[in-house]
């Protein structure tokens, strides 16, 4: 059986750029190179450069989405997305191999914007069962709102997050009415719009979710307790700043409603491929979500795969598995 070449999508523009190479080195060793031909593609800006012979870096040509090799060409056959942030996880990667007839290993573009879209995920989700959703005020580059008014509406303390970003980049916890002003003009350095949320006490989770079209299925939960005021950057990229427990130190049966509402929420945006759904488990045991990471970190401390080591899971399976999956929908 011919191997597939396999560009391995990797770095992007955003502030997740170091954190999503780590994640694509981390998936290149799980590769079995007796099925594939791996080649990192590191996409920044408008290159996109691979490792040639002698070092020399290679420019992926995109009106064929192949490598020139000297005299050679040679001609990708599968995209293995694994860039955080923009263009891997917001849709326009997605939109580019799809009109270039490539298969990939994500959400397909129109559920990539949709999970990306703090506000836009929250609607689609909206009916989904045992979920709930924090309040919010959504707010675009150029309007000048009233920020008492977001308070009396939204209270004390709050979370200020960019609407289309990852990491936890640009996030605030705003305890003071006066420093909710400064707080968005941050997050408006990583995205168009920002979101202004109610604060929501509770415990913090992460699931896993493996969406082929054999169905769905969830992880074991991971209990994400930050040692930070909550799981910032900071945190979830710096050693000791965070536990993550798999599986979490729950009742089966709370695990299991997490699990629940995390296939659920991921099938209303029609994912599919390797996803994160993330949630707070409130005192009295209301789940609300965070959002959906439809590019989850890999590298050797991200959630996902210690979800994939408590569940018996070979990482280079469930590679082979979304690529079976992909040719075959494809």
């Amino acid at each position: 059986m011919k191997k597939l070449n396999v560009a391995l999508m990797a770095g992007g523009n955003s502030s997740e750029r170091e954190i999503a190479l780590n994640s694509a080195k981390m998936v290149y060793e799980a590769f079995d190179k007796a099925k594939y031909n791996v080649f990192i593609v590191d996409v920044h800006g408008r290159q996109w450069l691979c490792d040639g012979a002698g070092g020399r870096k290679v420019e992926v040509d995109k009106t064929d989405f192949s490598l020139h090799l000297g005299e050679d060409r040679l001609a990708f056959d599968y995209a293995f997305i694994m860039i955080h942030g923009t263009p891997g996880e917001d849709g326009k990667l997605q939109g580019y191999l799809e009109m270039m007839g490539i298969p990939y290993s994500t959400c397909d573009s129109v559920s990539s914007v949709e999970t990306f879209d703090k506000t836009l995920c929250k609607r689609v989700v909206a009916e989904v069962e045992d979920l709930c959703l924090a309040r919010e005020v959504l707010i675009r580059r150029g309007q000048h709102p009233d920020w008492q008014a977001i308070v009396d509406r939204l209270g004390l303390p709050l979370f200020v997050k960019p609407n289309a970003s990852g990491s936890s980049c640009g996030v605030t916890k705003v305890k003071e009415a006066a420093r909710l002003e400064e707080a968005v003009e941050k997050a408006f350095t990583e995205s168009d719009a920002v979101l202004v949320e109610e604060f929501i006490a509770g415990r913090e989770f992460g699931c896993g979710v493996l969406l082929t079209a054999e169905g769905a299925q969830a992880l074991p939960v991971t209990e994400i307790v930050a040692h930070n005021e909550f799981f910032d950057y900071e945190a979830k990229y710096t050693a000791g700043k965070s536990d993550e427990i798999t599986p979490a130190p729950i009742p089966a049966e709370t695990a299991d409603r997490i699990r629940r509402a995390a296939v659920r929420a991921a099938e209303a945006c029609h994912c599919r491929g390797l996803v994160r759904v993330d949630f707070l488990l409130t005192p009295d045991d209301r789940i609300y979500m965070i959002e959906i990471n439809s590019v989850p970190g890999m590298s050797s401390g991200s959630i996902v795969p210690k979800q994939l080591a408590a569940a018996g899971m070979k990482l280079s399976d469930v590679l082979d598995t979304i690529i079976a999956d992909t040719l075959c929908r494809h």
